[in-house]
């Protein structure tokens, strides 16, 4: 379907605009909820924020846009998921997976 954008109104392209940017926002929005299914609630990832060290931590929760992560020493972070990888640390005396963080006593 072709439109001839220069036959039509004002109303008509601001209609258009309209359902342009929602059309847009919904495939965003079906990307990001994508990207989390790849990711489990209590798995352990890691990501690198601009110009820091790469963090690693456990989903702790599913938001609307990011997950939430809490890392080793207690940070919480709210990251999308596009920007996650998985991290597989192991327990080096038996090879099982350490999906525990141990939080800093207040």
């Amino acid at each position: 379907m072709k439109i001839d954008i220069d036959q039509l109104t004002e109303s008509e392209l601001i209609d258009l605009n309209r359902r342009i940017v929602e059309r847009l926002r919904f495939l965003q929005h079906m990307r990001t909820h994508l990207s989390m299914l790849e990711f489990s609630i209590g798995e352990r990832v890691c990501f690198q924020p601009d110009n820091r060290p790469v963090i690693s931590g456990i989903i702790t929760k599913y938001n609307q846009k990011t997950v939430s992560i809490v890392t080793e020493t207690g940070e919480r972070w709210n990251v999308s998921p596009s920007l996650l990888r998985r991290s597989e640390t192991k327990n080096k005396a038996n090879g099982i997976k350490n999906n525990i963080i141990k939080l800093p006593k207040k």
